[in-house]
């Protein structure tokens, strides 16, 4: 791994593996039994020029359970950039500053350049619609744990990607990501205008995965394993493709589709934010308290995975179980009223 995450491009199989073993020994820290300091006088810069909640929350979270301190950025207005200033600049005079930087842009590569000027690890957390390499790593942490416990293999799994493919970036991410193992089937089902770029297909067919595209999630699903639905990002929309765009109820994922067309076990994934409104045709509130419904512990093991990511461009990896004592405040058994009971 290099000392930036800018791209999954960048990661091997034996990285994306290592990452995840490191993810995995820091569950106790991140469900709060137990605290490290191996970060402390450490600081991140959070710069977040786009709007977010999870991710810049969950970095702030992550870097902090490490015993670190984190100085936030968030929008434009409120940065030197609203004056002019270049991303060489900012970049220079932030890493004089911080130890980590994590930085969300709307342009597309805007993050690799603001990487190219220092040797401070920069962390991508969202280049428009680029990539999102820490939600793709999330993303498959949590497939990974769903499938341990439902004993399932990777290898030959069935993973349906629906909804906004072409502007989606954690599906550009996590589509790559899945392309580094064993041989699996990829269904992909988007709105006309809005599927996912060829080369990200060829991609994966060039690398051994059957990848099957549908118009609509009409038919049989029953041997599917898991479904990850994106939200329409409609804020990356060209004038021309706003006008009289709606999403139909063949795009919906629901009880209704899950009970109907899946089965038991399916895993039901989303990166957030989800639109919750009536109209708006998303994953669907009547999933709520289903145990299928993996969202908020596919949130919850953002936690583990961007601390793996920290300590090891840190290399702090292999200090944290010299430094591990019990918490020492009142944990909840579960966090959500809905959660399930794994």
């Amino acid at each position: 791994m290099s000392s930036h995450l800018l791209s999954v491009d960048s990661l091997s199989r034996d990285h994306v593996d290592h990452l995840l073993r490191v993810a995995a020994r820091m569950e106790p820290i991140a469900q709060r039994r137990q605290v490290t300091r191996v970060l402390e006088g450490a600081v991140l810069g959070n710069l977040f020029f786009e709007a977010s909640t999870r991710t810049r929350v969950s970095f702030h979270a992550a870097f902090c359970r490490l015993g670190g301190s984190v100085c936030d950025t968030t929008g434009f207005t409120f940065s030197s950039m609203a004056k002019g200033e270049s991303l060489y600049d900012t970049s220079r005079v932030m890493s004089g500053y911080c130890d980590a930087i994590v930085m969300r842009h709307p342009e597309q590569g805007s993050v690799a350049e603001f990487a190219a000027a220092t040797h401070v690890p920069v962390i991508n957390g969202g280049d428009g619609p680029g990539e999102h390499p820490s939600q793709a790593l999330l993303d498959l942490y949590t497939i990974d744990k769903e499938f341990t416990r439902l004993g399932k293999p990777l290898a030959g799994a069935h993973v349906l990607l629906t909804g906004d493919l072409r502007y989606g970036r954690t599906v550009h991410s996590l589509i790559k990501l899945l392309s580094l193992h064993d041989p699996m089937r990829i269904t992909l089902v988007a709105p006309p205008g809005l599927e996912m770029p060829s080369h990200l297909i060829d991609l994966v067919v060039s690398r051994g995965h059957r990848v099957e595209q549908r118009e609509s999630l009409a038919g049989d699903f029953s041997d599917l394993d898991v479904v990850y639905t994106t939200r329409i990002q409609k804020e990356r929309f060209t004038a021309e493709m706003s006008e009289g765009f709606s999403l139909s109820r063949d795009f919906t994922v629901d009880r209704a589709f899950l009970d109907a067309r899946c089965s038991d076990t399916t895993i039901v994934m989303h990166p957030l934010p989800r639109d919750s409104r009536p109209d708006a045709n998303d994953l669907d509130v009547d999933l709520n308290g289903d145990p299928r419904l993996a969202i908020f512990r596919q949130t919850d093991n953002g936690i583990p995975v961007r601390m793996a990511i920290f300590a090891t461009l840190l290399q702090v990896e292999e200090l944290i179980e010299k430094d591990l004592r019990p918490v020492r405040w009142f944990v909840p058994g579960r966090v959500g009223v809905d959660d399930a009971p794994f």
